[in-house]
């Protein structure tokens, strides 16, 4: 029985973390981990794109080299100011100014998938992976912008470029009170257009038995360039959870080594065990 109750638990925790901040379900991102160009490339839009922002003021610009770049490949591509290699990825505006320009300052990336791993569910590079594709556009909102993964987010979308016009369809079925007071469920169809003007369409639902939920759907105008757009995304989180640990590459290597080494060591335990007590028994 506790054994159930446990397995029970586990599996609890395993649903309720891979789930994000709005309750939107986290998608698996590719592993790219290993994959060099992919990894540069996702140097490049993290440069490009998130270092306006945020900074990365545990990683220095010659780390990159790690992902196959030389010294001069990164200070002709990756550095536009009067940085040098060996600095931090650090950014101009202060905190006071971020706070004064966006409520309150972007917060550092440097370890940021680590930060957004969930132990029993989903890894920061999938949270990352998810939240970078599930902007949309939003009138409502101060930034012209909405997140499905985190509500009412600050950030706005920076990658709107390269992502390309998508509109969202947001489904709820949920109680609302009638001219009377009475509770009737009622289905709330919510379309926002490619330039965040929203439609809500209310359709009461009679007879129904089932329990409150909340839906989403995205409509890209042009596939094609919204699959570049994924794979860029995906680049760029598998860099970021790669500039939270540089060495876990390594040391994934070294456990492995370490795991056979202690088979080995138990093998030859386990006979010497044998042969030392097999004259005493």
């Amino acid at each position: 029985m506790i054994k159930k109750l446990l397995g029970a638990l586990a599996l609890s925790l395993t649903c309720t973390l891979a789930f994000a901040e709005g309750g939107a379900h986290i998608d698996r991102a590719p592993d790219r981990i290993t994959n060099l160009a992919s990894l540069q490339n996702g140097a490049k839009l993290f440069v490009n794109y998130c270092l306006n922002c945020h900074s990365a003021s545990s990683m220095r610009y010659n780390k990159l080299t790690d992902l196959g770049l030389t010294e001069a490949e990164i200070k002709k591509n990756l550095l536009f100011t009067g940085d040098k290699v060996g600095d931090l990825m650090t950014i101009a505006m202060t905190p006071a100014d971020a706070k004064k320009w966006f409520g309150s300052a972007p917060p550092d990336l440097s370890v940021i998938a680590r930060a957004k791993s969930a132990n029993f569910g989903h890894s920061g590079v999938d949270y990352i992976y998810t939240y970078l594709r599930s902007f949309y556009r939003d009138t409502t909102k101060k930034t012209g912008w909405n997140n499905v993964v985190f509500p009412s987010v600050a950030m706005p979308n920076v990658l709107w470029q390269l992502e390309g016009p998508r509109t969202y369809t947001s489904v709820q079925v949920h109680q609302v009170a009638d001219a009377k007071g009475a509770e009737q469920w009622t289905r709330t169809t919510t379309v926002f257009d490619e330039s965040g003007f929203p439609t809500v369409k209310n359709e009461p639902l009679q007879g129904y038995t089932g329990e409150a939920s909340s839906t989403g759907r995205f409509d890209s105008a042009d596939s094609k360039s919204f699959h570049k757009f994924e794979s860029d995304v995906a680049d760029l989180s598998n860099f970021l959870g790669w500039m939270a640990e540089p060495a876990q590459l390594l040391r994934k290597q070294i456990g492995v080594w370490v795991m056979l080494f202690l088979f080995l060591f138990m093998f030859v335990a386990i006979r010497m065990n044998h042969a030392y007590w097999k004259h005493v028994r």
